[in-house]
């Protein structure tokens, strides 16, 4: 499955909060650290705001933290929160008239399913703190906590 870039900073976003749980986070400080766009980013954390995930405080002095201990907040969601559900085959396009696919439908939902059950049981602290079974490239999604 593809993941949208929206979903990738979200949980990047996500990250670099958690990696600075001591002070709220600017948009800025984030578009700098992954390189990405900064008006982009500002839909994102726009986004995980309203479902509330991270906590804002506008103006001067502003930005963002997470609303809750990163072991609270689960990867499973993040995605499904940025990502369209996408269902195997729909029968209002024209497939109605093919009885046989609905079995084919409900193995590909289950499936989708099974993808968000498995990435619920990641939190963002298990990607900030990877442990040897964590696949080394969640590595390069850790900002630096200098």
């Amino acid at each position: 499955m593809r993941m949208t870039r929206y979903t990738d900073y979200a949980i990047r976003s996500l990250l670099f909060a958690a990696a600075h749980p001591d002070r709220l986070v600017r948009i800025q400080e984030v578009a700098d650290c992954y390189d990405i766009s900064k008006n982009h980013l500002m839909k994102v954390v726009y986004r995980l705001g309203q479902s509330g995930l991270i906590d804002s405080v506008r103006g001067r002095g502003g930005g963002f933290r997470l609303a809750g201990p990163p072991d609270a907040i689960h990867i499973g969601d993040v995605v499904q929160l940025f990502e369209p559900t996408v269902h195997f085959l729909d029968p209002q396009e024209g497939i109605h008239e093919v009885p046989s696919l609905n079995p084919a439908r409900d193995a590909f939902d289950d499936a989708i399913a099974a993808f968000h059950q498995v990435l619920n049981s990641y939190t963002v602290h298990d990607l900030l703190h990877p442990t040897a079974d964590t696949h080394p490239q969640i590595l390069e999604m850790i900002p630096n906590r200098d």
